[in-house]
C-alpha cells in the first residue's frame, strides 16, 4: 500500500477476509481531525446471500456443538478482547471520538456480556415435570433459531455488538453483524480477535455496508430474527419491515432521557453526576441525561453549578491527555445539533452555555461542539422533544415530584429517568410511577449490567425481548415441549 493510502476494510464471511468485488466505498472518518483513516465497502446483496449462507450451512453443525464446548470460544474471545483493550480503546477514540477512558469503559461493559454468556450451559437450561400424568413426563427445552443478524450503530462500536453476539452464538444461532459504516474499525477489530479463538467458519461473520446491505438482511428469508439499535424512526422500519416477514426482531429507538432534581439533593455530586451524563461521550449515548427538571429551590443553585462545570469541561482530541470531551461524529451531526439550539432559543430558551461559541483543544478541523446548557425551556418546545444526540442539556423545571413525574410521563420516550434526592420516599414513588424502561436513583447513566436486560420502553423500544443476559437467551432461542410416555 502507498503511503498516505487509506487502508480498503473487507468482510469476514465463512471465515475468510475478502474485498466484495465491484462495491463502492465510503470514507471512515476521526471526527476528532476530520482525516480520512480507511475506506468501508458499500457490500451488495450478493454479499448478503454468500453471509446467510455461509451461515445456513455452518448452523447444521454448530446447533449441535454443546452448550459448554461453544462457551470455550468465548473464555478465549474475553481473554483476547483483555489483552487487546488498548488497542480497541485507541481505534474507537479515533473513529467515534470519545476519549481513551469513554473508549476504555465501552469494552469493558462488553466484555462483561461475553462473561455472561460463558454461562450458557446454565442460562439455557430448560424445565421440566415428571408424571404429569400416569406414565406420562413433560419437558421444555430451548434451542437455537438459525441465522440472526445486529444492525448497530455508530455510538458504541465495541460494546452494541457484544450486546447481540456472545448471546447468539452460545445459543447455537450462527450471527451476522452489520454495523454502522462510520465507525466499521472496531468491528473488524473484535472480528479478528474472534478469528484467532478458532470459531468454525460461518458461525460469525462481518458484513460492511449501507441501506441496500441493511434491506436485503432484514428481507433475507435465511435471516430469522433482527437486532437493531438506531433512531426511533429507523427503528419502527426495521421493526415493521422484520415482523411483517415472521421474523423475530428486538429494535431499541431514541431517547430523551430527564433527571429530576430535588431541593435535597447533595449540590455538588449531583452537578458533577449530571454534566458526566450530560457531557459524557459529547452526548452520543442512548443513556444521556438531556433534560434536567429542577423541583421547588432546587432550581437557582443547580442551574449555576451546571453552568460552571459545562463552561469549564475541557473538549478536544480523546486521545490527548486532560481532555473530557471530544468531538460529534459528523460535520452533518454538528450542524443538526447547532441547529436544534438555535430553534431551542427561538422558542424562549436561553443559553446560559453556548457551546457553539467555545474553540476546541487540537485540531481545528474537527467536528467540536462544546457543552450547551438551555435554561427555561417549555416540555411542549421542540428542543424538550428531539432527542438530539449532542452535547446540549435542556433545564426545566417544576413546583413538586408529582409534577415532573407527569412531566416526564407525557413524554414519547422512555429509555431512563434519573432521581437526585435523599429521600427514601421520594424515591420509591419515582421508581414505581415513572414511565421509563431504565431507572436511576442518583445515578447519571443507569445501564444495566449485564445480566439484567436493557429495559427501554414506549417510543424507545419495539419489542418485548432486550439485550442481554437473560432476555438475549430468550430472544435467541425458541422453547420446544415434548410430552413422552414410554411403554412398560
Amino acid at each position: 500500500m502507498s503511503p498516505g493510502v487509506a487502508p480498503r476494510l473487507r468482510n469476514f464471511i465463512d471465515g475468510t477476509w475478502h474485498a466484495p468485488a465491484g462495491a463502492g466505498y465510503l470514507p471512515v472518518v476521526n471526527p476528532a481531525t476530520a482525516r480520512t483513516l480507511a475506506e468501508v465497502p458499500l457490500s451488495t446483496r450478493a454479499e448478503v446471500d454468500a453471509a446467510v449462507e455461509a451461515g445456513r450451512r455452518a448452523f447444521r453443525q454448530w446447533r449441535f456443538v454443546p452448550a459448554n464446548d461453544r462457551a470455550q470460544f468465548l473464555y478465549r474471545f474475553k481473554t483476547l478482547l483483555e489483552a487487546r483493550i488498548d488497542d480497541l480503546a485507541r481505534t474507537i477514540t479515533d473513529e467515534c471520538g470519545k476519549t481513551l477512558a469513554e473508549a476504555t469503559a465501552e469494552i469493558r461493559r462488553g466484555i462483561e456480556n461475553v462473561e455472561v454468556a460463558c454461562g450458557i450451559p446454565t442460562l439455557l437450561q430448560g424445565w421440566n415435570n415428571e408424571q404429569i400424568t400416569p406414565g406420562i413426563d413433560e419437558h421444555c427445552f430451548r434451542q437455537p433459531l438459525g441465522v440472526v443478524t445486529a444492525i448497530t450503530p455508530f455510538n458504541f462500536p465495541a460494546m452494541i455488538p457484544l450486546w447481540f453476539l456472545p448471546y447468539a452464538i452460545a445459543c447455537g444461532n450462527c450471527f451476522v453483524l452489520k454495523p454502522s459504516e462510520k465507525v466499521p474499525r472496531s468491528s473488524v477489530l473484535l472480528f479478528e480477535l474472534l478469528e484467532q479463538t478458532g470459531l468454525p467458519p460461518g458461525v460469525a461473520q462481518l458484513l460492511h455496508g449501507g441501506r441496500e446491505v441493511v434491506e436485503g438482511l432484514i428481507d433475507h428469508p435465511g435471516v430469522v430474527g433482527v437486532s437493531f439499535v438506531g433512531s426511533t424512526a429507523a427503528a419502527r422500519q426495521v421493526y415493521a419491515r422484520s415482523a411483517a416477514q415472521g421474523k423475530r426482531v428486538q429494535c431499541q429507538g431514541g431517547a430523551k432521557n430527564p433527571v429530576v432534581i430535588l431541593p435535597d439533593a447533595d449540590l455538588e455530586q449531583t452537578t458533577q453526576i449530571v454534566a458526566d451524563s450530560a457531557f459524557g461521550c459529547a452526548g452520543q449515548r442512548c443513556l444521556a441525561a438531556s433534560l434536567a427538571i429542577t423541583v421547588g429551590e432546587a432550581r437557582r443553585p443547580f442551574r449555576e453549578a451546571i453552568s460552571e462545570v459545562a463552561a469549564s469541561r475541557r473538549v478536544g482530541y480523546g486521545a490527548s491527555p486532560g481532555v473530557q470531551m471530544g468531538p460529534v461524529i459528523s460535520r452533518e451531526s454538528r450542524e443538526r445539533i447547532s441547529s436544534l439550539i438555535d430553534t431551542g432559543c427561538r422558542s424562549g430558551a436561553l443559553p446560559l452555555v453556548d457551546g457553539r461559541g467555545r474553540s476546541a483543544e487540537g485540531d481545528d478541523e474537527g467536528f467540536f461542539l462544546c457543552p450547551t446548557v438551555l435554561d427555561g425551556v417549555q416540555p411542549t418546545a421542540e428542543i424538550a422533544r428531539t432527542e438530539v444526540f449532542g452535547p446540549v442539556l435542556s433545564l426545566m423545571h417544576a413546583d413538586d415530584l408529582g409534577e415532573a413525574i407527569t412531566m416526564i410521563n407525557q413524554a414519547e420516550y422512555g429509555n431512563m429517568a434519573s432521581l437526585f434526592t435523599r429521600s427514601g420516599g421520594a424515591a420509591r414513588r419515582f421508581r414505581q410511577e415513572v414511565e421509563a424502561g431504565n431507572v436511576g436513583i442518583n445515578i447519571g447513566v443507569a445501564a444495566p449490567m449485564a445480566y439484567f436486560p436493557f429495559s427501554g420502553a414506549k417510543a424507545s423500544f419495539l419489542g418485548d425481548l432486550h439485550a442481554q443476559g437473560r432476555h438475549g437467551v430468550e430472544f435467541y432461542t425458541q422453547t420446544k415441549v415434548v410430552v413422552e410416555r414410554w411403554p412398560g
